[in-house]
């Protein structure tokens, strides 16, 4: 029998809490994306996280440690080379990634550019890494001029397509993102994801819409998701979950605008009668702040984040378990616009729970995946420890 009949994973996207000790692989010495954040705020306010135990975790400007934190609470290091969005969740769920992904600091090589042109009928132009509202202001206007579709990077593994929905129609820009998929399979490729990012506007006044898709490749190995649905347990997607894992392991997905709807969602959802595990993940503390290197409105984001949980935590039972963690780190006051290789933090709560204090360290994201199978009595995958039993 479970210990819980709900399990809630939460994942901050980016909010790491200080570097990890292989930081300098990445060059990423002296990140640390909450604990800037909280410096260039003078401090942060979230006093549910703080009730948490988040202060407890590492020194954080404004979120002091309590005496008796409401959850469990640790941090985790990733195990896997990456520190990309695709890695650390699939790491949360049970999978190791020993070769990264590809990203392309120059661009992608005029052979996949070509091959995109000749199949889509569509001249490129871009193709370089950019911030996603820069290149906008850049050739978007050149884009509504000549129909050519806008091609980007970043420092991570996506190869991103942006074109106005008036010029080019959704399904359209769809189509073309599904044959960048298949054109990218390849080892030489080897590209996470591709991203179709349609917007409207005017010169001058362009803005992405929430049409967002991602095209994902299938994770390298069976998941802890793939078990639970074949258990005939519940897997509840929120947020671009289902984009991440190409919606394998997935029993039912909803998308969402932003950071405030995927808490909606996960609040709607807490309402529901479901036996198994709900996966939110909230990518604008990452996409709308972290690479745009915006500390404040990170840390504004963050607080907003916080007073939600006001609404969240009432709604647990002693059935449930929320987990609340990250998937890589983003620090908003480091050079250029890449992730940061850090720590990520971990509260675990339930009213259930009695005997809340500090958890070892986490050596592997993997850890929340092998709990949750534990929890429902199915096949873990050959990564992560459970810590269900230190739970009390």
């Amino acid at each position: 029998m479970s210990k819980f009949k709900r399990i809630h994973v939460v994942v901050m996207d980016s909010v790491g809490i200080g570097e990890a000790p292989d930081a300098k692989a990445f060059g990423d010495v002296g990140s640390h994306t909450l604990g800037h954040i909280a410096e260039e705020m003078n401090g942060l306010k979230m006093p549910e996280m703080q009730k948490l135990g988040l202060g407890n975790i590492e020194t954080i400007k404004g979120i002091s440690p309590v005496e008796q934190p409401s959850a469990y609470y640790g941090k985790m290091q990733e195990a896997s080379v990456g520190k990309d969005t695709m890695t650390g969740h699939w790491e949360i769920m049970g999978l190791n990634i020993d070769k990264p992904f590809k990203v392309y600091p120059n661009g992608f090589t005029d052979e996949l550019i070509s091959a995109l042109e000749e199949k889509t009928g569509r001249k490129v132009i871009g193709n370089k890494p950019a911030s996603g509202t820069a290149i906008l202001d850049e050739l978007g206007e050149e884009h509504m001029k000549t129909g050519a579709i806008i091609v980007y990077t970043s420092a991570d593994p996506v190869l991103q397509i942006a074109a106005h929905e008036e010029i080019v129609p959704l399904e359209e820009l769809y189509r073309i993102c599904e044959i960048a998929r298949e054109l990218t399979l390849t080892p030489e490729f080897l590209v996470g994801r591709i991203i179709a990012r349609p917007f409207i506007g005017e010169p001058g006044n362009f803005v992405r819409t929430s049409n967002r898709h991602d095209y994902a490749l299938k994770p390298f190995g069976r998941t802890v998701m793939n078990e639970l649905q074949d258990a005939g347990l519940d897997v509840i997607a929120l947020g671009k979950i289902n984009d991440i894992f190409n919606g394998e392991g997935i029993t039912s997905a909803e998308r969402t605008k932003d950071n405030m709807d995927g808490m909606d969602k996960l609040i709607t959802t807490l309402d529901k009668d479901f036996t198994g595990i709900s996966f939110l993940n909230l990518v604008d503390f990452d996409a709308s702040f972290g690479h745009r290197r915006d500390p404040i409105g990170y840390g504004k984001a963050l607080e907003e984040f916080d007073t939600r949980l006001i609404e969240v935590l009432p709604k647990l039972s002693e059935d449930d378990l929320l987990i609340i963690t990250a998937d890589h780190g983003n620090d908003p006051t480091m050079p250029g616009t890449d992730h940061t290789r850090e720590f990520v933090p971990l509260t675990i709560y339930s009213p259930k729970l009695k005997e809340m204090k500090e958890l070892p360290l986490r050596t592997s994201f993997a850890d929340i995946g092998a709990t949750i199978a534990e929890n429902f009595g199915v096949t873990k995958t050959e990564f992560g420890e459970s810590f269900l039993s230190l739970l009390k």
